[in-house]
C-alpha cells in the first residue's frame, strides 16, 4: 500500500487489532494499534490533489525495535512500510509512534 494513500479513516475502526512486525532478525512480533489520532491541520496534498488531515498512530509491543522504518503487516491493510519511533515504555511493552503530515 502506498504511503501517501494512508488515512486516519483506515486506522480509525482498527483500534485494538494486532499488526505483525518483522523483528529484524528473521523473526516476527506483534504489536498492538493502542491510539489512532486525528489532529486538527491539513498535511500535503495526496496524489489527486486532496489534501490528507494530519494523523498519529501509537502502538504497543514486547518488541524492541529501533527508532526507522518497519514493515508492518496487517490482515485487511496488507503490508505497511511505517517509520516507528519508541516514545515510552509501558512495563515490559514499548509503545511507538507513526506520524502522518
Amino acid at each position: 500500500m502506498d504511503i501517501e494513500w494512508l488515512t486516519y479513516d483506515q486506522f480509525a475502526g482498527r483500534v485494538g487489532q494486532r499488526f505483525e512486525v518483522d523483528a529484524g532478525d528473521g523473526s516476527a512480533e506483534e504489536l498492538e494499534l493502542i491510539e489512532a489520532t486525528e489532529g486538527t491541520q491539513a498535511g500535503g496534498p495526496g496524489p489527486d490533489g486532496q489534501e490528507r488531515v494530519q494523523f498519529s498512530l501509537v502502538f504497543c509491543g514486547a518488541a524492541a525495535l529501533p527508532q526507522g522504518t518497519h514493515r508492518l503487516a496487517h490482515a485487511d491493510l496488507g503490508d505497511l512500510d511505517l517509520f516507528l519511533v519508541p516514545i515510552g515504555r509501558d512495563g515490559d511493552l514499548t509503545k511507538y509512534e507513526a506520524a502522518f503530515a
